[in-house]
């Protein structure tokens, strides 16, 4: 089975607030300067509303195929983190990687595509410009460090129905994992877990495997102890790209921790009832009321409470 990457390793650094230990335990991320113009990140002029800047913070995450420098690689993982200090909440919205979108200078294509066109810039802009959002910064993460990470916090109990069971068992050799239900996967079997696509309903369960997986780790962090946080951040940050500053990150997570933030609100866009998918020159696609998306996604961002 390809490797699917996943952003939990970001999202859990960042929820954890690990970066209070100092810049010692920032040096190993690796810093990409991007262009922070408006017309660069497809920022729309009325996003400069004051008020909506100073309530919420987002960051796109995306998890991509390649980890080397020279590697070409689609984000295959879309998400949103969005720190809504009105609400003083954590909301990560699942972003459909087959959604069809205007990729600048690209035209019409997946929006997955726009990481591998452009790099992160590219693929901000597109997020911008496609739902009238107001991205400045990203992260990217690799699959490596994932299983370390679940692995330090002592594994996950998730949920498994018996296809699931079965795909595990199929990619793990002696897996524990036997029966449906409430089961506790390790680091290797929550990988696994989380790159599951061609069962159920293809990627959509994908990306609620994935967020289910970060409700958990976020449950856990709540509680992993100061003692765990070093070793932590050791097997997260050689694997984080990201155009955030350190000053940047250690603000992130000291607000976290000050604010007392234990809310983490998922959602996935587009939603089924806006979106379906078509084959358009051989290739499928999902296609979606683009005007109906972002104002459901503003509504899940910027306001309190989940989009039905």
């Amino acid at each position: 089975m390809k490797k699917r990457n996943i952003v939990i390793i970001v999202v859990c650094a960042l929820i954890l607030g690990v970066f209070l230990y100092g810049y010692s335990y920032l040096n190993d991320i690796k810093t990409v300067k991007i262009s922070k113009e408006d017309k660069d990140l497809g920022i729309k002029p009325k996003n400069k509303d004051k008020e909506k800047d100073n309530k919420v913070i987002n960051i796109a995450l995306f998890g991509g195929d390649g980890r080397d420098e020279k590697d070409v690689s689609r984000s295959d993982s879309i998400m949103i983190l969005s720190i809504d200090k009105a609400h003083k909440k954590v909301k990560l919205s699942s972003i459909m990687r087959d959604t069809y979108v205007d990729v600048y200078d690209h035209g019409k294509t997946k929006i997955n595509h726009a990481y591998a066109y452009g790099g992160p810039e590219l693929a901000i802009r597109t997020l911008n410009e496609n739902f009238n959002l107001d991205i400045r910064d990203y992260a990217f993460v690799n699959f490596d460090s994932f299983e370390k990470v679940v692995d330090t916090i002592g594994g996950v109990d998730i949920e498994l129905n018996e296809s699931e069971v079965r795909e595990i068992n199929k990619h793990i050799k002696n897996s524990s994992i036997k029966t449906s239900g409430i089961n506790h996967l390790n680091g290797k079997e929550a990988l696994t877990y989380s790159r599951i696509r061609k069962i159920g309903n293809g990627d959509y369960e994908r990306t609620e495997r994935q967020r289910r997986v970060i409700e958990e780790i976020f449950e856990k962090g709540k509680n992993i102890g100061m003692t765990k946080y070093p070793e932590v951040v050791d097997s997260v940050f050689p694997y984080v790209e990201t155009s955030l500053t350190k000053m940047d990150i250690v603000k992130l997570g000291t607000y976290g921790l000050t604010n007392n933030i234990k809310t983490l609100e998922q959602d996935r866009f587009p939603k089924d009832e806006h979106s379906h998918g078509k084959f358009i020159g051989k290739v499928w696609y999902l296609v979606t009321d683009l005007e109906e998306t972002e104002k459901q996604i503003h509504e899940f961002i910027y306001e309190d409470g989940n989009v039905n």
